[in-house]
């Protein structure tokens, strides 16, 4: 096991975001993708504000509350001063992401004395070179390095496993289906987890699942079988003319991603640790680790190179002329079975990896939020159901599937959800406004519905679907009835057979429509 040093710093994509537009440190802010909060700083979390919740939610909490949105190139960027700064007083130095950097603790603790004093002092140089805040943590292994930087611990020597056995299941990373299941199971920390066996694990969960286990134990992820590439490993572009702009260090990205990694597929690998090295017109030398925990695809090698040079171009210490040399090299790497294609599976992959490939290449052009895919999840509304998920990230819905959801409409979906809702009027036989009361019944049963001035009469209805959200907290509350409603055709234009109306602040609207 490597002892390591990981320097973090706290909300980064918050102090990121709030520096690049000038908005002042104690401003109550969060960081927004998806209509869902992904950061928040510590003005915002004394005002009640908290990680995943929706953005109206949080702006109803704190009106002043500064939303912005996320952007993991910003954030990668405005972060390579910091590892810079860790660099003048450390060898070694990798980006593990962008707020996260991590270093081999032995170097800086023989130099400075101790590992307490190696932490002090790299704390001081980040505030001196770019006044950021940031916390240090040392432990054996990376994953156990991490959770005690965000506690600002050091784990001594040999203790990591004892360090993690509290700590909660939730900490695992990138593994919320996991997580979830050993919640059912009544696995709730990270010692009731690794005290099982790592081959019931691995049989019963996969071999994810094995690497979590491992962390768990205080262990590195996978075991120390990683071999070192050779030389000829390593992939070189010359751009001619050199590279002084970002968007043309996102078409190099993406072609040096792609022949790396078809170079390391053949030899049955992938890269888990990338080292980028760059040369510019008048001889400097640029490098930078970056450490990956899964193996990287073609996208995430590019989208490394893309970040690391947009900070290297747009930075504080920018060089002096353009980048004329590029070179990627695969400092540590595993067996690439992981990545491989199934042996049916050829004709549709093959079509689905170009379609693909499109796709991150729009993200490298217009943003990671440019290209988003809809993932089925949880929910009482059809808009709370789907949630968008930049295309390469992981597809966790919002919203767990699984859970009752009382209230929750049932099934067939709407087809369609107009945005913004068109008001509608429901009027009984009487023509009387058909309302709901405080218990969820109709007033009156419906008789006509009118929407944008078209009037046609209800020939069926159900409902209506009460939902009473949030009724502890009086600024959050929402209470809502839903009622499905089949209409008669007048006309061959009308072809809006069936609607899902929703009342609520005594005002009907259109929520869906029905083929």
């Amino acid at each position: 096991m490597t002892r390591l040093l990981v320097l973090c710093c706290p909300d980064w994509p918050v102090v990121a975001a709030t520096a690049a537009a000038g908005l002042p440190v104690d401003a109550p802010a969060a960081v927004v993708s998806a209509n869902r909060l992904v950061a928040v700083n510590a003005q915002a979390r004394a005002e009640g504000i908290q990680v995943d919740l929706r953005r109206r939610d949080a702006q109803g909490r704190c009106p002043d509350l500064a939303v912005l949105p996320a952007d993991p190139d910003r954030d990668a960027r405005m972060f390579e001063p910091v590892a810079a700064a860790v660099e003048e007083l450390a060898v070694g130095v990798e980006v593990v992401g962008p707020g996260v950097v991590a270093v081999p603790v032995r170097g800086p603790a023989g130099y400075y004395g101790s590992e307490a004093a190696a932490a002090e002092r790299l704390i001081d140089q980040v505030a001196a070179r770019t006044g950021a805040e940031s916390q240090v943590g040392i432990a054996d292994g990376l994953f156990a390095a991490t959770l005690a930087a965000r506690r600002g611990q050091v784990v001594p020597a040999g203790e990591s496993a004892g360090f993690l056995a509290p700590l909660g299941v939730h900490e695992l990373p990138g593994q919320p289906e996991l997580v979830d299941l050993l919640r059912r199971l009544g696995i709730r920390t990270l010692g009731a987890f690794a005290a099982l066996d790592s081959g019931d694990v691995t049989s019963r969960f996969g071999a994810e699942a094995g690497h979590a286990h491992r962390l768990a134990q205080g262990l590195e992820q996978r075991p120390p079988s990683r071999r070192r590439p050779p030389i000829d490993l390593s992939v070189t572009h010359t751009p001619d003319p050199p590279i002084d702009r970002v968007d043309s260090a996102a078409f190099a990205a993406r072609a040096l991603g792609e022949r790396l990694h078809a170079l390391l597929a053949t030899h049955g690998l992938a890269c888990t640790r990338l080292a980028i090295h760059a040369v510019t017109a008048n001889g400097e030398e640029l490098t930078r680790l970056w450490r990956c925990a899964d193996p990287l695809t073609p996208g995430g090698i590019a989208d490394r190179v893309r970040w690391q040079l947009d900070g290297w171009l747009r930075g504080p210490h920018r060089p002096s002329a353009g980048i004329t040399a590029l070179r990627l090299f695969p400092e540590e790497t595993v067996d690439g079975h992981a990545l491989q294609l199934g042996l049916w599976q050829g004709g549709q992959d093959e079509r689905a990896e170009r379609a693909a490939r499109a796709m991150v290449h729009v993200q490298g052009l217009l943003g990671p939020d440019a290209v988003v895919t809809p993932v089925l999840g949880g929910g009482r509304a059809p808009t709370d159901r789907a949630t968008l998920v930049p295309w390469g990230d992981e597809r966790t819905p919002a919203a767990p599937a699984d859970q009752p959801w009382p209230g929750h409409l049932p099934g067939p979906a709407p087809a369609t959800i107009p945005s913004p809702r068109p008001p509608a009027t429901v009027v009984d036989r009487d023509g009387k406004e058909v309302g709901v009361t405080g218990r969820f019944t109709l007033t009156n049963p419906p008789d006509e519905v009118a929407v944008a001035g078209h009037t046609r009469r209800v020939i069926a209805w159900a409902g209506p679907w009460p939902a009473d959200e949030r009724w502890w907290e009086a600024e959050t509350a929402r209470r809502r009835a839903r009622l499905q409603v089949l209409l008669a055709e007048q006309s061959e234009k009308d072809n809006q057979g069936a609607l899902l109306l929703v009342r609520e602040n005594e005002q009907w609207s259109v929520e869906g429509i029905y083929d």
